[in-house]
């Protein structure tokens, strides 16, 4: 079976002092091949834990992943992660931290070098192939990270909170970059955010997690990411429903954030 399928995953941590946290509980989900969703909740929803499990860094105390009809038992080159921070090769230039993931797979110049510049242009950092990943602003390394991911071929990209740390203008921009990519590539991504309007904008499908045990406790089906293809991400913005779905999901996380308050308070 093609795409990813998310089944009934939970995951307990088990602390030093023999307590313990259930992080997630009964998670399933199914992705189609292509499909753009954006994960969000308030801080300890399990957003992260539940990226993690899908990249094969961890291990669910119970369910499965299944991709294209096989189990997820560790990383694989099949899923592609981004991170907040770039995790870029400081000592390798540009062009060679997109290549890195072709070269140790064994292929020579010759077999990835187009390659490797197409994604370079596509990501608009062919000029800047020979500078040293310390000579690069924060969009900018991101870049590299997205294109280094792509040179892996994955059928997924999961990222977790990507541009996060970037300043508005910059965020904007990334985040008109990472709709190019989802209709060009084709590729099902996996975006993790605390931002609203970055989910509203930027999911095809959103899940909205509840806090601990993390589980999702609203899906919607969005427009905005289509409607965002090649456009101004401000005129999006200005779309009737837009308004109306950022002030219901944050009312949603609001109430969320003062249950967990109100369970903290009341357990001191």
């Amino acid at each position: 079976m093609a795409g990813l399928s998310i089944q009934n995953i939970s995951m307990r941590f088990d602390l030093p002092n023999g307590s313990s946290v259930q992080a997630l509980k009964n998670v399933s989900l199914d992705l189609a091949p292509g499909e753009l969703l954006s994960v969000l909740g308030p801080s300890g929803c399990g957003k992260t834990t539940l990226l993690n499990i899908v990249a094969g860094f961890l291990a669910p105390t119970e369910g499965k992943i299944m991709l294209n009809g096989h189990p997820v038992t560790g990383p694989d080159a099949e899923r592609g992660m981004v991170f907040q921070q770039g995790a870029l090769f400081e000592w390798m230039n540009v062009r060679d931290n997109v290549s890195f993931g072709p070269r140790m797979a064994g292929q020579k110049e010759s077999q990835y070098g187009k390659e490797v510049d197409h994604l370079l242009d596509i990501v608009g950092l062919r000029e800047f192939k020979e500078k040293a990943i310390y000579e690069l602003s924060g969009g900018m390394q991101q870049r590299v990270a997205l294109a280094r991911c792509l040179a892996n071929h994955p059928d997924v990209i999961l990222m977790d909170e990507p541009l996060g740390a970037l300043d508005a203008l910059t965020r904007e921009k990334m985040q008109s970059l990472v709709l190019k990519l989802w209709k060009e590539t084709g590729k099902t991504i996996i975006l993790i955010t605390h931002s609203v309007e970055e989910a509203l904008l930027l999911g095809e499908r959103l899940l909205v997690m509840a806090p601990r045990p993390g589980r999702i406790h609203k899906e919607y089906r969005l427009p905005f990411a289509d409607l965002g293809v090649g456009k101004d991400l401000r005129e999006v913005k200005k779309h009737p429903d837009f308004a109306v779905k950022r002030e219901e999901i944050l009312a949603m996380i609001w109430n969320m954030e003062e249950e967990i308050m109100g369970r903290m308070e009341a357990a001191q």
